[in-house]
Protein backbone atom coordinates (compact mmCIF):
# COMPACT_ATOMS: atom_id res chain seq x y z
CA UNK A 1 0.00 0.00 0.00
CA UNK A 2 1.31 3.32 -0.35
CA UNK A 3 0.06 6.63 1.39
CA UNK A 4 0.83 9.76 0.06
CA UNK A 5 -0.29 13.67 0.65
CA UNK A 6 0.96 16.87 0.46
CA UNK A 7 2.07 18.71 3.08
CA UNK A 8 0.90 22.07 1.87
CA UNK A 9 -3.15 20.18 1.83
CA UNK A 10 -3.39 17.35 4.51
CA UNK A 11 -7.10 17.40 3.69
CA UNK A 12 -6.43 14.94 1.06
CA UNK A 13 -4.92 11.12 0.79
CA UNK A 14 -4.47 8.79 -1.78
CA UNK A 15 -3.59 5.02 -0.66
CA UNK A 16 -2.69 2.47 -3.05
CA UNK A 17 -4.04 -1.16 -3.20
CA UNK A 18 -2.36 -3.70 -5.89
CA UNK A 19 -0.90 -6.76 -6.63
CA UNK A 20 2.43 -5.44 -8.47
CA UNK A 21 3.33 -8.68 -9.89
CA UNK A 22 3.78 -9.89 -13.32
CA UNK A 23 4.64 -12.74 -14.97
CA UNK A 24 6.81 -12.58 -18.04
CA UNK A 25 5.62 -10.73 -20.93
CA UNK A 26 2.48 -9.44 -18.79
CA UNK A 27 0.92 -5.90 -19.49
CA UNK A 28 -2.19 -5.40 -17.72
CA UNK A 29 -2.10 -3.61 -13.91
CA UNK A 30 -4.78 -3.28 -12.12
CA UNK A 31 -4.96 -1.08 -8.64
CA UNK A 32 -7.92 0.64 -6.68
CA UNK A 33 -6.66 3.75 -5.41
CA UNK A 34 -8.58 5.12 -2.44
CA UNK A 35 -9.27 8.81 -2.19
CA UNK A 36 -10.00 10.01 1.46
CA UNK A 37 -10.92 13.68 2.05
CA UNK A 38 -10.43 14.86 5.66
CA UNK A 39 -13.07 18.02 7.18
CA UNK A 40 -10.84 20.83 8.64
CA UNK A 41 -8.34 20.60 6.08
CA UNK A 42 -6.03 24.31 5.55
CA UNK A 43 -7.96 24.23 2.10
CA UNK A 44 -11.09 25.15 3.09
CA UNK A 45 -9.81 28.56 4.46
CA UNK A 46 -8.40 29.23 1.07
CA UNK A 47 -10.08 31.69 -1.41
CA UNK A 48 -13.17 30.47 -3.70
CA UNK A 49 -11.88 29.19 -6.90
CA UNK A 50 -13.50 31.33 -9.45
CA UNK A 51 -16.28 29.89 -11.62
CA UNK A 52 -15.81 28.71 -15.10
CA UNK A 53 -16.07 31.42 -17.52
CA UNK A 54 -19.18 31.87 -19.80
CA UNK A 55 -19.17 30.12 -23.40
CA UNK A 56 -22.27 30.54 -25.43
CA UNK A 57 -24.89 27.35 -24.95
CA UNK A 58 -27.23 26.97 -28.32
CA UNK A 59 -30.93 26.60 -27.79
CA UNK A 60 -31.29 28.57 -24.74
CA UNK A 61 -34.83 29.18 -25.87
CA UNK A 62 -37.22 28.29 -22.70
CA UNK A 63 -35.17 30.07 -20.32
CA UNK A 64 -35.44 33.80 -19.53
CA UNK A 65 -32.42 35.77 -21.65
CA UNK A 66 -29.39 34.60 -22.92
CA UNK A 67 -26.04 34.90 -22.05
CA UNK A 68 -26.08 38.76 -22.97
CA UNK A 69 -28.46 38.79 -20.40
CA UNK A 70 -27.50 36.85 -17.75
CA UNK A 71 -27.14 37.48 -14.08
CA UNK A 72 -24.21 38.11 -13.62
CA UNK A 73 -23.55 39.20 -16.89
CA UNK A 74 -23.65 43.20 -15.73
CA UNK A 75 -22.04 42.81 -13.06
CA UNK A 76 -24.76 41.92 -10.59
CA UNK A 77 -23.00 38.62 -8.95
CA UNK A 78 -22.11 38.02 -5.78
CA UNK A 79 -19.44 35.83 -4.57
CA UNK A 80 -20.63 33.30 -1.67
CA UNK A 81 -18.36 30.06 -0.71
CA UNK A 82 -21.48 27.89 -1.83
CA UNK A 83 -24.41 28.56 -4.32
CA UNK A 84 -27.65 25.69 -4.85
CA UNK A 85 -30.55 25.85 -7.51
CA UNK A 86 -33.63 23.78 -6.49
CA UNK A 87 -35.12 22.36 -9.63
CA UNK A 88 -39.05 21.39 -8.75
CA UNK A 89 -40.93 19.26 -11.40
CA UNK A 90 -44.01 21.44 -11.58
CA UNK A 91 -45.82 19.53 -14.38
CA UNK A 92 -49.10 18.50 -15.42
CA UNK A 93 -48.66 14.90 -13.80
CA UNK A 94 -47.69 16.21 -10.38
CA UNK A 95 -51.28 16.91 -9.44
CA UNK A 96 -51.51 13.09 -9.93
CA UNK A 97 -51.97 12.69 -6.66
CA UNK A 98 -53.10 15.90 -5.29
CA UNK A 99 -50.33 14.85 -3.08
CA UNK A 100 -47.50 14.99 -4.70
CA UNK A 101 -47.09 18.51 -5.03
CA UNK A 102 -47.59 19.66 -1.64
CA UNK A 103 -45.33 17.02 -0.32
CA UNK A 104 -42.92 18.61 -3.11
CA UNK A 105 -43.41 21.88 -1.54
CA UNK A 106 -42.73 20.07 1.98
CA UNK A 107 -39.64 18.81 1.05
CA UNK A 108 -38.22 21.87 -0.78
CA UNK A 109 -39.15 24.17 2.31
CA UNK A 110 -36.99 21.95 4.49
CA UNK A 111 -34.34 21.84 1.81
CA UNK A 112 -34.12 25.52 2.30
CA UNK A 113 -34.32 25.17 6.18
CA UNK A 114 -31.26 23.25 5.48
CA UNK A 115 -29.15 25.79 3.75
CA UNK A 116 -26.54 27.41 5.20
CA UNK A 117 -25.86 31.22 5.78
CA UNK A 118 -23.97 33.50 3.48
CA UNK A 119 -24.65 30.02 0.74
CA UNK A 120 -26.40 31.50 -2.54
CA UNK A 121 -29.46 30.02 -3.84
CA UNK A 122 -32.33 30.22 -5.85
CA UNK A 123 -35.60 28.01 -6.51
CA UNK A 124 -36.96 26.96 -9.81
CA UNK A 125 -40.41 25.55 -11.06
CA UNK A 126 -39.73 23.36 -13.64
CA UNK A 127 -42.70 22.17 -16.76
CA UNK A 128 -41.48 22.66 -20.42
CA UNK A 129 -40.14 26.14 -19.57
CA UNK A 130 -38.37 27.36 -16.19
CA UNK A 131 -39.46 29.95 -14.26
CA UNK A 132 -37.64 31.49 -11.20
CA UNK A 133 -39.50 31.16 -8.33
CA UNK A 134 -37.21 32.92 -5.55
CA UNK A 135 -35.67 35.41 -5.43
CA UNK A 136 -36.83 36.09 -9.16
CA UNK A 137 -34.84 38.46 -10.13
CA UNK A 138 -32.15 36.82 -12.30
CA UNK A 139 -30.29 36.53 -9.27
CA UNK A 140 -29.54 33.97 -6.16
CA UNK A 141 -30.13 35.30 -2.76
CA UNK A 142 -28.20 34.71 -0.01
CA UNK A 143 -29.53 32.82 2.77
CA UNK A 144 -30.03 34.25 6.50
CA UNK A 145 -33.19 33.81 8.28
CA UNK A 146 -35.26 36.57 6.13
CA UNK A 147 -34.56 35.46 2.81
CA UNK A 148 -35.29 31.62 3.90
CA UNK A 149 -38.91 32.87 5.33
CA UNK A 150 -39.03 34.48 1.66
CA UNK A 151 -38.37 31.89 -0.53
CA UNK A 152 -40.46 29.01 1.60
CA UNK A 153 -43.28 31.40 1.16
CA UNK A 154 -42.69 31.91 -2.47
CA UNK A 155 -43.32 28.10 -2.69
CA UNK A 156 -46.86 29.04 -2.27
CA UNK A 157 -47.00 29.72 -5.51
CA UNK A 158 -45.78 26.33 -6.98
CA UNK A 159 -48.41 24.75 -8.87
CA UNK A 160 -49.07 21.72 -11.43
CA UNK A 161 -49.37 22.89 -14.98
CA UNK A 162 -47.83 22.07 -18.55
CA UNK A 163 -45.04 19.54 -19.37
CA UNK A 164 -41.80 18.80 -19.03
CA UNK A 165 -38.13 19.89 -20.65
CA UNK A 166 -35.82 18.92 -18.16
CA UNK A 167 -32.93 20.71 -20.74
CA UNK A 168 -34.73 23.48 -20.07
CA UNK A 169 -34.77 23.44 -15.75
CA UNK A 170 -30.54 23.03 -16.26
CA UNK A 171 -29.86 25.99 -18.24
CA UNK A 172 -31.91 27.99 -15.95
CA UNK A 173 -29.66 26.72 -12.85
CA UNK A 174 -26.41 27.00 -15.37
CA UNK A 175 -27.36 31.04 -15.77
CA UNK A 176 -28.20 31.17 -12.35
CA UNK A 177 -24.93 29.50 -10.90
CA UNK A 178 -23.16 31.54 -13.35
CA UNK A 179 -24.20 34.62 -11.78
CA UNK A 180 -21.63 33.96 -8.87
CA UNK A 181 -17.99 32.98 -8.63
CA UNK A 182 -19.44 30.03 -5.37
CA UNK A 183 -16.34 27.65 -5.67
CA UNK A 184 -19.47 24.89 -4.80
CA UNK A 185 -22.26 24.77 -7.78
CA UNK A 186 -24.67 22.80 -7.39
CA UNK A 187 -28.14 21.65 -7.99
CA UNK A 188 -31.31 19.46 -7.03
CA UNK A 189 -33.56 18.06 -9.70
CA UNK A 190 -36.46 16.86 -8.92
CA UNK A 191 -39.07 15.29 -11.22
CA UNK A 192 -42.27 12.83 -11.29
CA UNK A 193 -42.32 12.28 -15.18
CA UNK A 194 -40.68 11.73 -18.44
CA UNK A 195 -38.82 14.50 -20.50
CA UNK A 196 -41.55 14.56 -23.51
CA UNK A 197 -41.19 18.06 -24.61
CA UNK A 198 -37.73 17.90 -25.24
CA UNK A 199 -35.87 15.63 -27.43
CA UNK A 200 -33.75 13.18 -26.02
CA UNK A 201 -30.50 14.86 -27.93
CA UNK A 202 -31.21 18.18 -26.91
CA UNK A 203 -31.02 17.01 -23.34
CA UNK A 204 -27.93 15.27 -23.86
CA UNK A 205 -26.08 18.60 -25.27
CA UNK A 206 -27.38 20.66 -22.23
CA UNK A 207 -25.71 17.78 -19.76
CA UNK A 208 -22.54 18.14 -22.12
CA UNK A 209 -22.33 21.95 -22.35
CA UNK A 210 -23.05 21.77 -17.90
CA UNK A 211 -20.93 19.19 -17.61
CA UNK A 212 -17.88 20.86 -14.93
CA UNK A 213 -20.07 24.01 -14.41
CA UNK A 214 -21.82 22.89 -11.87
CA UNK A 215 -22.94 19.28 -9.98
CA UNK A 216 -26.71 18.04 -9.29
CA UNK A 217 -28.25 15.27 -7.44
CA UNK A 218 -31.29 13.97 -9.52
CA UNK A 219 -34.47 12.48 -7.72
CA UNK A 220 -37.43 10.31 -9.31
CA UNK A 221 -40.67 10.40 -7.46
CA UNK A 222 -43.41 8.10 -7.89
CA UNK A 223 -43.09 5.61 -10.91
CA UNK A 224 -43.73 7.55 -14.10
CA UNK A 225 -40.11 8.59 -14.64
CA UNK A 226 -37.58 7.00 -16.94
CA UNK A 227 -34.79 5.63 -14.75
CA UNK A 228 -32.31 5.79 -17.63
CA UNK A 229 -33.06 9.92 -17.86
CA UNK A 230 -32.51 10.52 -13.72
CA UNK A 231 -29.56 8.22 -13.85
CA UNK A 232 -27.80 9.86 -16.85
CA UNK A 233 -28.79 13.23 -15.31
CA UNK A 234 -26.28 12.25 -12.19
CA UNK A 235 -23.68 10.69 -13.84
CA UNK A 236 -23.24 13.74 -16.41
CA UNK A 237 -23.23 16.19 -13.41
CA UNK A 238 -21.58 13.82 -11.13
CA UNK A 239 -23.52 13.77 -8.66
CA UNK A 240 -26.06 10.92 -7.22
CA UNK A 241 -29.50 9.40 -8.49
CA UNK A 242 -32.31 7.39 -6.42
CA UNK A 243 -35.93 6.99 -6.11
CA UNK A 244 -38.50 8.79 -4.02
CA UNK A 245 -41.66 5.86 -4.86
CA UNK A 246 -43.77 7.22 -1.78
CA UNK A 247 -44.02 11.18 -1.96
CA UNK A 248 -43.93 11.09 2.01
CA UNK A 249 -40.10 10.55 1.82
CA UNK A 250 -39.59 13.79 0.06
CA UNK A 251 -38.83 15.72 2.72
CA UNK A 252 -36.68 13.16 4.72
CA UNK A 253 -34.74 12.53 1.08
CA UNK A 254 -34.09 16.28 0.33
CA UNK A 255 -33.08 17.70 3.58
CA UNK A 256 -30.31 14.87 3.53
CA UNK A 257 -29.21 16.10 -0.11
CA UNK A 258 -29.07 19.72 0.67
CA UNK A 259 -26.84 18.45 4.14
CA UNK A 260 -24.63 16.51 1.94
CA UNK A 261 -24.11 19.56 -0.53
CA UNK A 262 -23.78 21.87 2.93
CA UNK A 263 -20.53 19.54 3.57
CA UNK A 264 -19.02 19.78 0.38
CA UNK A 265 -15.66 22.23 0.94
CA UNK A 266 -13.29 21.99 -2.22
CA UNK A 267 -14.57 22.10 -5.77
CA UNK A 268 -13.66 20.83 -9.12
CA UNK A 269 -11.22 18.28 -7.85
CA UNK A 270 -9.85 15.96 -10.85
CA UNK A 271 -7.71 12.57 -10.48
CA UNK A 272 -4.38 13.25 -12.60
CA UNK A 273 -3.30 9.91 -14.37
CA UNK A 274 0.07 10.12 -15.77
CA UNK A 275 1.46 7.07 -17.67
CA UNK A 276 5.28 6.40 -18.84
CA UNK A 277 6.06 5.96 -22.42
CA UNK A 278 4.44 2.94 -24.42
CA UNK A 279 1.83 2.31 -21.41
CA UNK A 280 -2.07 3.12 -22.22
CA UNK A 281 -4.72 3.57 -19.87
CA UNK A 282 -7.59 0.65 -20.33
CA UNK A 283 -9.94 2.24 -18.14
CA UNK A 284 -10.94 4.26 -14.93
CA UNK A 285 -13.83 3.99 -13.05
CA UNK A 286 -15.60 5.13 -9.83
CA UNK A 287 -16.37 2.07 -7.83
CA UNK A 288 -17.16 3.66 -4.45
CA UNK A 289 -19.57 4.56 -3.27
CA UNK A 290 -21.20 3.69 -6.90
CA UNK A 291 -19.55 2.63 -10.40
CA UNK A 292 -19.57 4.99 -13.12
CA UNK A 293 -16.87 5.06 -15.70
CA UNK A 294 -14.71 7.43 -16.26
CA UNK A 295 -12.78 6.72 -18.75
CA UNK A 296 -14.20 8.61 -21.96
CA UNK A 297 -14.44 11.89 -19.39
CA UNK A 298 -10.33 12.16 -19.76
CA UNK A 299 -9.18 15.61 -20.80
CA UNK A 300 -5.06 15.96 -21.73
CA UNK A 301 -3.35 17.99 -19.40
CA UNK A 302 0.35 18.14 -20.84
CA UNK A 303 2.51 14.45 -22.24
CA UNK A 304 1.66 11.61 -21.16
CA UNK A 305 -1.28 12.38 -18.52
CA UNK A 306 -4.88 13.07 -18.34
CA UNK A 307 -7.47 14.58 -15.55
CA UNK A 308 -10.73 12.92 -15.30
CA UNK A 309 -13.23 15.04 -12.85
CA UNK A 310 -14.49 13.66 -9.82
CA UNK A 311 -16.59 17.08 -8.50
CA UNK A 312 -16.88 19.14 -5.10
CA UNK A 313 -15.64 17.06 -2.31
CA UNK A 314 -16.67 17.22 1.35
CA UNK A 315 -15.49 14.72 4.37
CA UNK A 316 -15.62 11.76 2.79
CA UNK A 317 -13.75 8.40 0.49
CA UNK A 318 -14.25 7.30 -2.95
CA UNK A 319 -12.90 4.57 -4.42
CA UNK A 320 -11.19 4.13 -7.90
CA UNK A 321 -10.22 0.86 -10.31
CA UNK A 322 -7.11 2.03 -12.46
CA UNK A 323 -6.47 -0.44 -15.28
CA UNK A 324 -3.04 0.28 -17.40
CA UNK A 325 -1.44 -1.52 -20.21
CA UNK A 326 2.26 -1.64 -20.02
CA UNK A 327 5.01 -2.41 -22.24
CA UNK A 328 5.93 -6.29 -21.37
CA UNK A 329 9.14 -6.84 -20.00
CA UNK A 330 11.57 -9.48 -18.35
CA UNK A 331 11.78 -11.10 -15.43
CA UNK A 332 13.07 -8.91 -12.35
CA UNK A 333 12.43 -5.78 -14.24
CA UNK A 334 10.80 -2.98 -12.45
CA UNK A 335 8.79 0.13 -13.73
CA UNK A 336 6.80 2.50 -12.66
CA UNK A 337 3.36 2.33 -14.11
CA UNK A 338 1.30 5.35 -13.52
CA UNK A 339 1.50 7.75 -11.37
CA UNK A 340 -1.88 9.90 -9.44
CA UNK A 341 -2.27 13.03 -8.41
CA UNK A 342 -5.29 14.79 -7.00
CA UNK A 343 -5.13 18.00 -8.86
CA UNK A 344 -7.35 21.08 -8.39
CA UNK A 345 -7.26 24.87 -9.97
CA UNK A 346 -5.63 27.37 -8.23
CA UNK A 347 -7.56 30.14 -6.20
CA UNK A 348 -7.16 33.36 -9.30
CA UNK A 349 -4.40 31.55 -11.11
CA UNK A 350 -5.83 32.10 -14.41
CA UNK A 351 -3.12 30.12 -16.36
CA UNK A 352 -0.99 28.32 -13.73
CA UNK A 353 -1.29 24.89 -13.22
CA UNK A 354 -3.54 23.05 -10.93
CA UNK A 355 -2.43 22.73 -7.21
CA UNK A 356 -1.27 18.82 -6.57
CA UNK A 357 -3.56 18.29 -3.38
CA UNK A 358 -2.01 14.56 -2.81
CA UNK A 359 -0.19 11.59 -4.92
CA UNK A 360 0.21 7.86 -5.00
CA UNK A 361 2.26 5.59 -6.97
CA UNK A 362 1.54 1.95 -9.43
CA UNK A 363 3.87 -0.07 -9.56
CA UNK A 364 4.78 -2.66 -11.72
CA UNK A 365 7.29 -6.18 -11.48
CA UNK A 366 8.21 -8.83 -13.31
CA UNK A 367 8.63 -12.26 -11.74
CA UNK A 368 9.11 -15.78 -12.35
CA UNK A 369 6.87 -17.17 -9.24
CA UNK A 370 3.57 -17.91 -10.49
CA UNK A 371 2.12 -17.81 -7.09
CA UNK A 372 2.58 -13.90 -6.96
CA UNK A 373 1.72 -12.93 -10.50
CA UNK A 374 -1.76 -14.85 -10.56
CA UNK A 375 -2.53 -13.65 -6.64
CA UNK A 376 -5.36 -10.94 -7.27
CA UNK A 377 -5.25 -8.40 -5.08
CA UNK A 378 -8.50 -8.50 -2.44
CA UNK A 379 -9.37 -5.04 -2.90
CA UNK A 380 -8.58 -5.25 -7.08
CA UNK A 381 -11.28 -8.80 -6.85
CA UNK A 382 -14.14 -6.87 -4.67
CA UNK A 383 -14.39 -3.90 -6.92
CA UNK A 384 -13.92 -6.34 -10.17
CA UNK A 385 -17.47 -8.24 -8.60
CA UNK A 386 -19.11 -5.09 -7.89
CA UNK A 387 -19.35 -3.95 -11.53
CA UNK A 388 -20.14 -6.81 -12.57
CA UNK A 389 -22.63 -7.06 -10.11
CA UNK A 390 -24.02 -3.68 -11.65
CA UNK A 391 -23.65 -4.68 -15.20
CA UNK A 392 -25.70 -8.37 -14.49
CA UNK A 393 -28.69 -6.54 -12.92
CA UNK A 394 -28.97 -4.05 -15.74
CA UNK A 395 -28.54 -6.85 -18.46
CA UNK A 396 -31.11 -8.71 -16.33
CA UNK A 397 -33.55 -6.19 -16.21
CA UNK A 398 -33.50 -5.07 -19.83
CA UNK A 399 -34.15 -8.84 -20.53
CA UNK A 400 -36.59 -8.78 -18.31
CA UNK A 401 -38.58 -6.07 -19.99
CA UNK A 402 -37.94 -7.59 -23.72
CA UNK A 403 -39.41 -11.09 -22.80
CA UNK A 404 -35.95 -12.90 -22.57
CA UNK A 405 -36.94 -15.01 -19.36
CA UNK A 406 -33.81 -16.92 -19.92
CA UNK A 407 -31.74 -14.34 -20.32
CA UNK A 408 -33.17 -12.40 -17.40
CA UNK A 409 -33.09 -15.47 -15.35
CA UNK A 410 -29.15 -16.32 -16.18
CA UNK A 411 -28.03 -12.70 -15.49
CA UNK A 412 -30.17 -11.71 -12.24
CA UNK A 413 -29.38 -15.39 -10.76
CA UNK A 414 -25.65 -14.02 -11.35
CA UNK A 415 -26.56 -10.84 -9.75
CA UNK A 416 -28.35 -12.76 -6.80
CA UNK A 417 -24.62 -14.35 -6.38
CA UNK A 418 -22.41 -11.52 -6.95
CA UNK A 419 -24.01 -9.97 -4.02
CA UNK A 420 -24.29 -12.46 -1.99
CA UNK A 421 -20.40 -12.87 -1.99
CA UNK A 422 -19.38 -9.59 -1.96
CA UNK A 423 -21.86 -8.57 1.27
CA UNK A 424 -23.70 -6.02 -1.07
CA UNK A 425 -26.96 -6.72 1.53
CA UNK A 426 -28.97 -3.98 0.27
CA UNK A 427 -28.50 -4.90 -3.46
CA UNK A 428 -29.52 -8.59 -2.97
CA UNK A 429 -32.81 -7.68 -0.35
CA UNK A 430 -33.40 -5.30 -4.02
CA UNK A 431 -32.74 -8.36 -5.96
CA UNK A 432 -35.40 -10.54 -3.93
CA UNK A 433 -38.40 -8.51 -4.44
CA UNK A 434 -37.84 -9.32 -8.54
CA UNK A 435 -36.81 -13.00 -8.26
CA UNK A 436 -37.39 -15.88 -6.11
CA UNK A 437 -34.20 -17.26 -4.42
CA UNK A 438 -33.49 -20.93 -4.78
CA UNK A 439 -30.04 -21.19 -4.39
CA UNK A 440 -28.11 -18.52 -3.13
CA UNK A 441 -24.25 -20.03 -3.57
CA UNK A 442 -25.39 -21.32 -7.59
CA UNK A 443 -27.01 -18.24 -8.12
CA UNK A 444 -30.36 -20.41 -9.29
CA UNK A 445 -33.20 -18.03 -9.36
CA UNK A 446 -37.33 -17.72 -10.63
CA UNK A 447 -37.91 -14.94 -12.04
CA UNK A 448 -41.43 -13.67 -9.81
CA UNK A 449 -44.81 -13.64 -11.68
CA UNK A 450 -45.82 -10.12 -10.07
CA UNK A 451 -43.33 -7.73 -9.46
CA UNK A 452 -44.34 -4.04 -8.32
CA UNK A 453 -42.97 -1.16 -10.47
CA UNK A 454 -41.52 0.82 -7.84
CA UNK A 455 -38.98 -2.95 -6.36
CA UNK A 456 -38.06 -2.71 -10.24
CA UNK A 457 -37.20 0.90 -10.32
CA UNK A 458 -35.64 1.28 -7.32
CA UNK A 459 -33.18 -1.61 -8.26
CA UNK A 460 -32.41 -0.04 -12.00
CA UNK A 461 -31.67 3.39 -9.99
CA UNK A 462 -29.92 1.63 -7.03
CA UNK A 463 -27.94 -1.08 -8.97
CA UNK A 464 -24.57 1.31 -9.33
CA UNK A 465 -24.63 1.34 -4.94
CA UNK A 466 -21.61 -0.93 -3.90
CA UNK A 467 -19.80 -1.87 -0.85
CA UNK A 468 -16.10 -1.48 0.76
CA UNK A 469 -14.31 -4.26 0.97
CA UNK A 470 -14.22 -5.41 4.78
CA UNK A 471 -10.68 -4.51 6.10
Amino acid sequence: MAHFSTPDAPRFSVEVYQNACLPEGGREVNAIITVTSSAGGGATAEPPIPGPAHEPIPAYEGVLGGYEDAPGASGRGCSPRAAVVIMVDCSGSMDYPATKMRHARDATAAAIDTVRDGVAFSVVAGTHKAVEVFPGDGQLAIADPLNRARAKEALRSLSPGGGTAIGTWLLQADLLLGSTDAAIRHGILLTDGRNEHEEPQRLRAVLDACAGRFTCDARGVGTDWEVEEVTGIAAALLGTADIVADPAGLTADFTRMMETAMGKEVADVSLRLWTPKGAEVAYVKQVAPTVEDLTARRVEAGPRAGDYPTGSWGDESRDYHLCVRVPAAEVGQEMLAARISLVRPVPDGVGSPPSSLARGLVRAVWTSDLAASTAMNPQVAHYTGQAELAQAIKQGMNARKSGDAEQATAKLGRAVQLAAASGNEDTAKLLAKVVDVLDVAAGTVRLKAKVAEADEMTLETRSTKTVRVKK
